[in-house]
């Protein structure tokens, strides 16, 4: 059996016709594949206009599906999926849109498997696509941080929210990096969890991700590579077009006497190589579609505006898309920002940035639920969850689902009469009584309202009203939420060793009336989130006498 052929087995969405050569050009065929067996058969015709690409250069297939492209050393050869086409999926339900080109392999000494040599650069690749329907309106399942550091926490994202996706009639998934915790010896239990779900699942690169023994940047992602592909790289589906993008720059091995296989961290940047790809792709991408960015590390946020290094070379590229929505993950807390002239982004209007909440939580760590599941709380209070994408045509919503909850859970109604920090006197109450329904007749004039309206942002709007009085409008602030900072402090011993409460970017507060007297009153709270889905949620406050009349 000849080498092309055991490279087309195992890659069977390329089709390896001819013996390798030590060609510089790449030549191939972009075909229907009307069989679905993954080889250019007679009769299955080329498909025209397709983009193909080295990670730099962005070609398309001409009338024939033929395409022509110049690879230089390691590379990675992929197309972008097409509106009405798919690619290929292997066993884990992971699309097949690549071909890794490797000759001599990954580096030696790499702590996790890489890529095998692949020899010579093959006369030609050729991809496979095949025709499905893609309505305009259709739904994606987000993930963020799935990150399980042991096998156990593998266990949870397989008892804790992929058995309540199992039967969804989602198009596809992507997970936001953060895909395991740095053990990558754990990918293929992973992959075939999320395989249950029966859908396309698109995966982004995460500092986790990282094989950190490795010498460089340019090979960090090897492990990444050889179950996913490219590390970045774009999609169409009906009328939106998502980009994949690699935002962890990884600064190479650091070795130590102590240490000498030490990694050097990582921070955030996108790199010529990969914008220059990105102005490539978007020059055949219209500006009136749906683009949407998928990432690790967040371009920006309001409490760290370092970000991304070089997001100002992709606020440039971006400027002439008015249908614009870019998503993250990394920070394990739940934010909305809106990224504008004065960021640097010169587009008519400000466009929407969203961090997820994480699937892991606070890093699966915490007391267990009655599922024998950690709460594993984010520390912005937000329950650990994923989230919903619904498109229709060019409009675009999210809506956020806590794992294990009903889908209208949105928010926590707080009741702080009470107003202690932390330090130690949480055990001295029972757990919850601090920010309960119940408070004495002298505390309300004390006692606020504190919601946590858990995906909301700095457009959404919270009003509350207690029995049938007016509605008030609650005052957005930036607080630890109260509920997470006694359940963080009374859980410690369960917790994670970094893991601390952060301030909340979707936490509101209103004064009580003062007039509010002995009884049980209903408070109602009224909620519009930042994609403008209303949301509604209700506490019963018990007012107990004064004691002064006892």
């Amino acid at each position: 059996m000849s080498r092309a052929r055991r490279l087309s087995l195992g890659l069977p969405l390329v089709c390896l016709l001819a013996a390798p050569s030590l060609a510089d050009t790449l030549v191939g065929t972009v075909f229907d594949d009307l069989d679905r067996d993954g080889r250019a058969g007679p009769g299955e015709p080329g498909i025209a206009g397709v983009r193909v690409s080295n990670g730099r250069d962005v070609t398309r297939t001409d009338d024939n599906g033929t395409y022509e492209l110049e690879v230089d050393g390691d590379s990675i050869v992929f197309v972008t999926k097409p509106a009405g086409y798919m690619t290929p999926l292997n066993a884990y339900r992971l699309p097949r849109f690549y071909y890794l080109h490797r000759p001599n392999g990954s580096p030696a000494g790499l702590r996790y498997r890489g890529i095998e040599p692949t020899g010579p650069l093959p006369e030609r690749v050729d991809f496979a696509l095949y025709r499905q329907e893609e309505p305009a309106s259709f739904e994606a399942i987000l993930f963020a941080d799935t990150q399980p550091q042991t096998e156990e926490e593998l266990d949870y994202i397989r008892d804790g929210v992929v058995s309540e996706l199992v039967g969804t009639d989602a198009a596809f998934g992507m997970t936001m990096g953060d895909i395991l915790f740095d053990d990558l010896s754990m990918f293929p239990r992973y992959n075939s969890i999320v395989a249950t779900l029966g859908i396309p699942w698109y995966n982004v690169a995460g500092n986790h991700e990282l094989n950190q023994f490795a010498p460089s940047d340019d090979y960090s992602l090897e492990t990444f590579s050889n179950w996913y592909g490219p590390p970045y790289y774009a999609f169409e589906y009906a009328n939106a077009v998502f980009v994949v993008l690699d935002d962890v720059r990884y600064r190479g091995a650091a070795p130590t006497p102590e240490n000498p296989r030490a990694g050097g961290g990582y921070d955030a940047a996108l790199g010529e190589a990969q914008l220059a790809w990105l102005e490539a792709e978007l020059a055949h991408v219209p500006h009136d579609r749906l683009l949407v960015l998928a990432m690790h590390i967040p371009l920006m946020t309001r409490s760290d505006p370092r970000g991304v290094e070089d997001r100002q070379a992709l606020f440039d590229l971006l400027t002439d898309y008015p249908n614009l929505y870019a998503m993250a993950g990394h920070t394990h807390t739940t934010q909305h920002i809106w990224i504008g002239e004065e960021d640097g982004y010169r587009g008519e209007e400000a466009f929407h940035h969203h961090v997820l909440t994480t699937v892991s939580g606070s890093w699966w760590s915490g007391p267990f639920d009655a599922e024998a599941l950690p709460i594993s709380m984010q520390r912005d209070g937000t329950p650990r969850g994923y989230h919903r994408m619904h498109v229709d045509g060019t409009d675009l919503r999210v809506s956020f689902k806590a794992a294990g909850r009903p889908d209208d859970y949105q928010m926590r109604i707080m009741l702080d009469a009470a107003h202690h920090g932390p330090g130690g006197g949480y055990r001295d109450f029972r757990p919850g009584e601090l920010y309960d329904g119940r408070i004495g007749e002298d505390q309300v004039a004390a006692a606020a309202i504190v919601v946590n309206l858990f995906d909301g942002g700095p457009r959404s709007t919270v009003r509350f009203q207690v029995n049938d009085g007016a509605w008030t409008d609650m005052r957005r602030v930036l607080m630890t939420d109260p509920s997470y900072l006694e359940w963080a402090e009374r859980h410690s011993a369960v917790i994670k060793p970094w893991v601390e409460p952060r301030p909340s970017t979707h936490v509101w507060v209103a004064d009580l009336p003062d007039d509010l007297g002995p009884g049980t009153h209903l408070v109602s709270v009224a909620a519009t989130d930042e994609f403008g889905a209303a949301h509604h949620g209700h506490k019963v406050l018990e007012v107990t006498g004064s004691s002064a009349r006892r």
